[in-house]
Parts: structure tokens; sequence; C-alpha cells
């Protein structure tokens, strides 16, 4: 496979990590370069030509991201952005982080609800000064050109949230990347759809039976409402994503989130299951369904490295970690959501390497099949 292929290989890895809507971030990719080549060595006789250069035995070259032994952390980011509308500055819709032990050999996977009540750090490009908000909005925040209003910067927006999720779960992260809605729903069909089981009933604000778009009229939607029954179901492109995308249903953003992670969790064990990252050919077509929606952020080691530490996680090495929360108000107020300690101690225990015994101590955290 050639450094190219194995670079659009990790590209639609990690596309399938993201569920929600998403913009394009430019990325900053700096990292370890080439390997100089062995060259040979030889002696001259002092009465003939030279001797031929004898080659020395070359050293086998390290595979591309042997240095990345874990752990790793991911942030993932869904960005609710409308690119119609001059001048709207995207927010965070979905904030997912995949935690990769030490050893490469399983991954966790959590969401932080949109809604989150944290301290966002001041940001001088955006003449941000810093404040405690709902994390969706540091995205929006840090996205802002100063005398630039109609133009805001995702790139610039998702260094600050960034950074508020670092400080909040005590991670250090090491990459992400961002997709766009318009991306997904054609990598889903790439692959030919996925099998999910609908864990309960789900009734689409956005869209028809057949697909079509409902109306909007008022604020309010009308029209026939495709619904999702409970039970093992096969979803095309924009069944998936739509699924993935209501939150107005029993349980609310929790569930949304819930169904999210099942949803990753399910591409991503049918990438794995096919050897797609290990199919030049499977990666070209998956590449030219998402176009410019997917694209890699990260400081430091090259895409290539990553592809080559995350593909060889086991198809069943994705653990699906729920964290509860509960609305924070005041005087009568709704101000967001705040994670209950369980969800707390469950980040200690990231950062202090203990979360398998965490888990085992707390099953009720993961997230089923």
């Amino acid at each position: 496979m050639t450094r190219r292929q194995r670079l659009l290989a990790v590209a639609a890895l990690l596309a399938v990590l993201l569920v929600a809507a998403g913009a394009v971030v430019t990325a900053r990719l700096t990292g370890h370069g080439t390997p100089a080549a062995v060259t040979g060595s030889g002696s001259a006789s002092p009465a003939g030509p030279a001797t031929p250069p004898t080659p020395s035995p070359a050293s086998p070259t390290p595979p591309p991201g042997a240095g990345l032994t874990g752990p790793l952390n991911l942030l993932l980011v869904g960005v609710d952005t409308r690119i119609s509308v001059p001048g709207w500055e995207p927010h965070a819709d979905a904030v997912l982080v995949l935690h990769v032990p030490a050893g490469l050999g399983r991954a966790y996977l959590f969401s932080l609800p949109r809604d989150l009540v944290v301290d966002i750090p001041a940001y001088p490009r955006s003449r941000y000064p810093g404040g405690r908000t709902k994390l969706t909005h540091a995205m929006s925040y840090g996205s802002r050109v100063p005398n630039d209003k109609a133009h805001p910067s995702t790139a610039q927006g998702y260094e600050l949230l960034r950074t508020t999720v670092s400080r909040y779960t005590g991670l250090r992260i090491d990459a992400g990347a961002v997709i766009t809605f318009g991306g997904f729903d054609k990598l889903v069909d790439t692959l030919g759809g996925v099998d999910l089981y609908v864990d309960q009933r789900v009734a689409s604000k956005h869209r028809r039976p057949d697909g079509r778009h409902r109306t909007l009229v008022g604020g309010s939607y009308t029209g026939p409402q495709m619904v999702y029954l409970p039970g093992n179901r096969h979803l095309t492109g924009w069944q998936a994503l739509d699924y993935a995308r209501q939150r107005y249903t029993a349980g609310g953003d929790y569930t949304r989130q819930r169904h999210q992670q099942q949803l990753i969790r399910a591409l991503a064990r049918k990438i794995l299951d096919q050897g797609l990252a290990r199919d030049p050919d499977r990666v070209q077509q998956v590449v030219a369904a998402l176009g410019q929606t997917l694209v890699y952020v990260g400081n430091g080691p090259k895409l290539v490295d990553f592809a080559y530490a995350l593909g060889g996680l086991p198809a069943d090495g994705f653990v699906l970690v729920g964290l509860p929360g509960a609305a924070v108000g005041h005087g009568g107020s709704y101000r967001g959501e705040q994670l209950q300690p369980v969800g707390r101690q469950f980040l200690a225990a990231l950062h202090g390497g203990t979360e398998a015994a965490f888990l085992a101590a707390h099953p009720a955290l993961r997230v089923k099949n």
C-alpha cells in the first residue's frame, strides 16, 4: 500500500467515528521526516579501477506510527454549521472522545453533552474573554474573526473547543477530525449500508418515510414522519444519519449520544471486518464519496502514523461508555447539563489508566450492543 493509500485509509477509519454534522477544518500536518536511504561503501585498488560499492545490509524500516504505543486521545466533533446563512457561527452539536490505552488493544468512546456547563478559557484570537457556559459555545466563540463577521473560522473554533475539552477531562488531545452531513450518508452507502439494533422507537423530526425532508412551517415540521422501530435494522446512508440526529425522543440528548455511539461502533466493525483499511480500491471508493467533508486535525504524528496505530484495533475492541448527567438550573431557569459524580470519576480513571477496573466496578456505564 502506498503512502497516499494509507493516508486515505485512516481518513476512512476516522470518518466512521463521527456521526453528526461538521465543517471543514484546515489540517496542520507536521511530524516525522522520511528516513534517509542507506548507502553502501567500497574501497579502491591502488592499481586498478574502483571496486563497485558493496551494499551494506539495510536495517528494517519501522512501519509508520511505530512510536505510537498509546495512550492516545482523539477529539471527534460534529458541528452544526449552516453555510447558507452568511456569518453563521459553527456550534459543536456532538462532542466525542476516543481514548486508546497503552498497547492500542482497546478503545473507549464516550460523549460529552453539548449543553455541558464548563469553563471556556479566554481566546485572544477571537477576542473571547473566557467564561462559564455550555460546551457547544466553545466552537462558536472561538470561530469569531475580528473585523470579519461574515467569515467565521471553524479551525479557530475547533482549537478553543479542544482546549476546553482537554482542561475539563484532564486528557491530552492528540488529534481530531470533523465531518459534514453531506459526506456521511455517502460514506454509509459506499459501505453498503449498516446493520444496527434499534433499541427504542424513534420518530424522525426531519424526514419522511421516503427520505424526503419534511416541510418546515412557522418553526415546526409537518407531514408524515419516518419511524425507526425496535429490532435489527439495515439502514441506508440517509436513514443512519437521520436516526443518529434525533434528540427529541425519550431520553433526549443522552439517548442521541447512545445511538451515535452504537452507530459508530457498527460502522467501525464493518470497516474492520471487511479489511477496508488494507484494501486500496475500497479506500479510494470511500474517499471519493467523502470528498472534502472530512479533514484530520493534529499536531505531531501524521495521518499515516495514526493509520497504522489505529488499524490494529480488534473489531470487538470498541467499548462504548455512557456518562450520566443531570440538568443544571438557576432560579428555575435551565442553564445546561452537568455530569453525575460517577461520570467525573470515570474521567479520572482514564487519566490514571484504571478505566478497565472502573468499568468492571460500574458496569451500568457500558452502552449495550
